[in-house]
C-alpha cells in the first residue's frame, strides 16, 4: 500500500505513519532500526528495491530522502508512506524536498526517527566529504558509502582514510568479505609456509581491488601489487589475487592463485593440489547492504585497512587513481 502525501510537513507524515498502522494492521513493533537514504531523484527505486530485501533480515524504517535546494523552486514536501508488499519487512517514507524546505536535512529526518532505536545513514552516492560531520552523518551510529559510484575523482580512497571516523564504512569493502573468507581459508591450510609476497588485480572500475590488496598489505605485512586491468581485459570487480610462499616462485608456477574465470567462477590452484571452481559472484547491493545492517558497532578493521593499510600499500603498478 502507498499513501500519498503532497505538499505536507513532517508533523503530518508521522501522524499519517500512525493512521496507517491503525487502519491496515501494519505493526510498527520489532522494528529494529531507523535507516536514512541519502539519495538523487530519479535513482530512489532501486536502493528501495534493495532496503525492501535487506529489511526481510533487519525490520526497520526507511527514510528515503531526496532533496533540490534551487532557490528558484517553491518550498515544499511531497511524501510517500509505503508499507506491506511495497514496503518488504519495512515502512518505507518517501521525502521530496525542494527550495528553502530542502535546506536542513536533519530537520526534515529527526520527527520520523524510530525513538530509542539506532540510525543508519547511507548514501548510495555522492557522499558528503566527511560523513561524520555532515548533518545526517551526526546523528547516525553508522555511515555507508560505495566507492564505486559517483563522483569517480582522483583520491577517493584516499579521501575516505583521511576523514575516516569510528561508524563509517563502505560497500566497496564489504564486496569483498567472499574474498576475505576464502583467502583466509586457503592459509589455515598445508603447507604452512610464510607468505613472502601477493599481486591482486582487479577492473579499473573496482575500488574493491585496492581494498584487498590493502587488507592483504596489513595482515600479511608484506609487499603487495596491485594493477587495474583494462576494459578489454577485465570489466567487473575483482580479476584475481595472488600469494607467493617462501621456497615457492612464480617462475615455478607454484603459487596459490584465486581467479575468476567467469563473473560468477573462480578457479584455485594451489602446489601439490586439483584446481577447484569455485562460487564466488560479485555481491549483489542488497547482499551487501543486509550485511552491513547486521552490526552497529564500529567497522574496526574497515577502518585499520583504509588507513594504515592503505598508508602502507603503496600505488598501483598501472599508476592509475585509487577510485
Amino acid at each position: 500500500m502507498i499513501v500519498e502525501l503532497p505538499d505536507t510537513t513532517v508533523s503530518k507524515i508521522s501522524r499519517s505513519l500512525v493512521s496507517v498502522r491503525e487502519e491496515g494492521g501494519a505493526v510498527a513493533l520489532g522494528r529494529v532500526l531507523t535507516l536514512i537514504i541519502a539519495v538523487r531523484h530519479g535513482a530512489e527505486e532501486e536502493v528501495i528495491e534493495a532496503a525492501n530485501d535487506a529489511s526481510r533480515e533487519h525490520p526497520m524504517r526507511v527514510i528515503v530522502l531526496m532533496t533540490d535546494d534551487d532557490p528558484h523552486e517553491k518550498p515544499r514536501i511531497d511524501a510517500e508512506i509505503r508499507v506491506g508488499g511495497d514496503a518488504g519487512a519495512s515502512e518505507v517514507v518517501v521525502l521530496r524536498a525542494y527550495g528553502a524546505a530542502a535546506s536542513n536535512e536533519e530537520s526534515l529526518v529527526t520527527g520520523l526517527l524510530l525513538p530509542d532505536a539506532p540510525v543508519v545513514v547511507w548514501w548510495p552516492d555522492h557522499p558528503p566529504v566527511v560523513p561524520s560531520t555532515s548533518p545526517l552523518g551526526r546523528i547516525a551510529q553508522r555511515r555507508i558509502t560505495d566507492a564505486s559510484t559517483r563522483p569517480y575523482v582522483p583520491g577517493r580512497l584516499t579521501a575516505l582514510g583521511e576523514n575516516h571516523a569510528p561508524g563509517d564504512t563502505d560497500l566497496a569493502w564489504t564486496r569483498l568479505t567472499h574474498w576475505r573468507e576464502q583467502l583466509a581459508a586457503v592459509l589455515d591450510q598445508p603447507p604452512y609456509e610464510q607468505v613472502t609476497a601477493a599481486e591482486v588485480r582487479g577492473a579499473s572500475t573496482s575500488p574493491s581491488t585496492a581494498l584487498l590488496a590493502a587488507w592483504l598489505r596489513l595482515k600479511l605485512d608484506v609487499p603487495v601489487t596491485w594493477t587495474y586491468l583494462p576494459a578489454h581485459e577485465w570489466t567487473d570487480g575483482i580479476k584475481s589475487v595472488r600469494l607467493v610462499r617462501a621456497g615457492t616462485s612464480s617462475d615455478t608456477g607454484a603459487d596459490i592463485l584465486l581467479e575468476r574465470s567467469s563473473a560468477a567462477i573462480a578457479c584455485l590452484t594451489q602446489p601439490g593440489q586439483p584446481q577447484h571452481d569455485l562460487v564466488l559472484p560479485r555481491r549483489s547491493l542488497r547482499e551487501c547492504l543486509a550485511e552491513e545492517l547486521r552490526r552497529l558497532d564500529p567497522d574496526v578493521l574497515y577502518g585499520r585497512v583504509i588507513t594504515t593499510g592503505w598508508e602502507l600499500l603503496g600505488p598501483s603498478s598501472t599508476q592509475e587513481t585509487d577510485g
